[in-house]
Formats: C-alpha cells, sequence, structure tokens
C-alpha cells in the first residue's frame, strides 16, 4: 500500500465516528414534534372562552402546557351544528393526536369522520346518540364525558320551575329537533309534566331566525313558562332567549347556570367547565398510550342551581325562600 492510500484510509476511519457523534449531537438538539391536541367548542370564543381555559387548566394540572410540550387547536362552530363536519375535517388533515369535542353532534360528526384519531367527548345521552356501545366500555375511538347522570335530572327543570311559579299549568319546551341527544329529555319531561298536571307545549327551532316565531308560537299558545332545553344553538344564543323570555313575561328554566349569567331566571345543571377539565385526563391517558374505546365513560359529579333575582324581580316573582336556599348561588 503506497503511503498517500495508507493516510486516505487513516482519515477515513477516524473521521467516521466523529461524523456518528456529530450526527447525534445535532438529532439531539433537533426539535421533539409535539402532540397536536384539538378543542372543538360548539359556540363561540366570545361566549364560552372559560370552557378552554378549564381545559387548558386540566391540561396544567396534566404537565401539559400549550407551546411547550403539547400545540393547542382550537376551533369554534358559532352555534351551528352544520359546521361541525368542515371543522373536524381540519383537524384530520393537521393529524391531531386528540379531538375533544363538546355536544353530542360534535361527537358524532367526529365519529363519522375519523376511526383512527381518539375522541374525547362531552356530549348529553352518549349512548342514545349511537356514540359508544356501553359506558363501561365505549369501543372504537371514542370516550369522554356524560353531560348528565342520565336524561332524568331534566324532570327537575319541571319541578324546580312548578315549585318557583306554581300557578303555571302551561309550560312552553324550546327545543333543537336536529339534535337526537334531545330526544330523552323530552320524554322525560312528559312523564313529569303528567304527575304536576302541566301540560307542555314542545316548541321547535332549528336555526338563529328562528327564535322570534318560537315565542309568537308561545304566545299564540298562551304559555306561562318556560323550560329551554341545553343545545349548542341555544345555548350560542342564550342571551338572545333570555332577552325574549323576559319580553314575553315567560319565568323559564334552562339546563346550563351560563343561561342564569346571561339573564335568565333560573338554571339547573352540570358544570361543563368542570367536565372540560376533567376531560385532560382522559387526553393524558391517551398521549401515554391508552386505547379511547378501553377508557369508561365518566359522569358529572358537580350539579349547579343558580337563581337570578334581578330577573324574578323583574318578572315580578317571589321566589319561595326553600329554593333559595338551595340554590348554589343567587344572582342579586
Amino acid at each position: 500500500m503506497n503511503r498517500r492510500a495508507f493516510v486516505t484510509g487513516l482519515g477515513a476511519v477516524l473521521a467516521a465516528p466523529l461524523g456518528a457523534r456529530a450526527q447525534r449531537a445535532a438529532e439531539a438538539q433537533a426539535p421533539i414534534a409535539r402532540p397536536r391536541v384539538a378543542f372543538l367548542g360548539a359556540e363561540s370564543q366570545t361566549t364560552n372562552q372559560h370552557f378552554l381555559d378549564a381545559f387548558r387548566q386540566g391540561l396544567r394540572e396534566h404537565g401539559y402546557v400549550d407551546g411547550q410540550n403539547v400545540t393547542l387547536e382550537e376551533r369554534w362552530a358559532e352555534g351551528r351544528s352544520e359546521r361541525f363536519p368542515e371543522l373536524i375535517g381540519e383537524l384530520v388533515k393537521l393529524k391531531a393526536s386528540v379531538i375533544l369535542t363538546i355536544s353530542a353532534p360534535a361527537a358524532v360528526a367526529a365519529k363519522a369522520a375519523t376511526t383512527t384519531i381518539p375522541i374525547v367527548f362531552i356530549a348529553g345521552d352518549p349512548l342514545g346518540s349511537g356514540l359508544v356501545r356501553s359506558f363501561a366500555r365505549p369501543g372504537g375511538n371514542l370516550t369522554g364525558l356524560s353531560i348528565s347522570l342520565d336524561e332524568e335530572f331534566s324532570g327537575k327543570w319541571l319541578e324546580l320551575l312548578k315549585e318557583a311559579v306554581p300557578r303555571i299549568s302551561r309550560v312552553a319546551v324550546l327545543y333543537n329537533p336536529t339534535n337526537p341527544a334531545n330526544a330523552p329529555y323530552l320524554t322525560v319531561l312528559r312523564r313529569v309534566a303528567q304527575k304536576l298536571g302541566v301540560k307542555l307545549q314542545p316548541t321547535r327551532v332549528q336555526d338563529s331566525v328562528g327564535f322570534d316565531g318560537a315565542f309568537a308560537s308561545m304566545s299564540v299558545e298562551r304559555a306561562q313558562a318556560l323550560i329551554v332545553v341545553i343545545d349548542p344553538l341555544t345555548v350560542r344564543y342564550r342571551g338572545r332567549i333570555a332577552e325574549l323570555a323576559a319580553k314575553n313575561r315567560l319565568p323559564a328554566m334552562y339546563g346550563f347556570r351560563e343561561f342564569a349569567d346571561s339573564g335568565g331566571l333560573m338554571a339547573y345543571g352540570t358544570n361543563v367547565a368542570d367536565l372540560c377539565r376533567r376531560a385532560a385526563g382522559f387526553v393524558d391517558k391517551i398521549l401515554k398510550g391508552a386505547k379511547p374505546g378501553d377508557l369508561p365513560i365518566e359522569q358529572p359529579n358537580k350539579f349547579e342551581f343558580v337563581i337570578n333575582l334581578k330577573t324574578a324581580k323583574a318578572l315580578g316573582l317571589t321566589i319561595p325562600p326553600s329554593l333559595l336556599l338551595r340554590a348554589d348561588q343567587v344572582i342579586d
């Protein structure tokens, strides 16, 4: 072997480990891909930012910080359920690691769009909506939290309303017929109404332009009070609904505390912000390798009864002391 060949070969041998070390150092310095967690709100950021804030808080409790070790994508349907397929499609294209959906229609759209991306939902009647096979073993790529222990809690809406205004005998029920999660609530309300001697007047609304007509119908049918079934549409326009109820002098009961905060008379139901915080626990388990279909559906453990006394006074109502004592919050 001549001197030139020997030197060239020796240089290659010495350079090889140096090059390997340099490659390993470069790989160590390269940014690690962060999991992409998506939040799909049924209403608007303006009205429901506190849901996203609660989810962020839950993620922090499990060690996840947006921009550091996780990337949080947010989308809002603005109370329009028809937008869910489009928004879910965007998140699927982004290859989200897991998607949190708020409302049954959003979860249904997500289930139809992907069988591989894990979906965590917060929804009413996950069984009746066809989202899961059972609470214990959901199956597929979905799991999450139910908004109610069962549909029976909706009977409390009418019972509390009747206790607040004993004279009522005709109660309108404002609901969105396009949301399959609403049907069980109506079934329970009819049964409770029969027991209390109250006639229900179901009133449909499918979009934001239908509220005026719905309340005009209530007036024609001489409704004396109102129950508003929880739905992305009604939650999004809760301020408008509260205004129309006040204008038509209708004492009203709602399913989320956000309605009472927006001027509604009374609200009884789940604390959804708390469910959003708890949903982060599902996300944590999934990011650590758990399969959604193996994670049991969780149920709410925090219900709230809120009374807006300002609205009661405007309606000329005196809320019985027994109800005021049972309220979790009274808005003066």
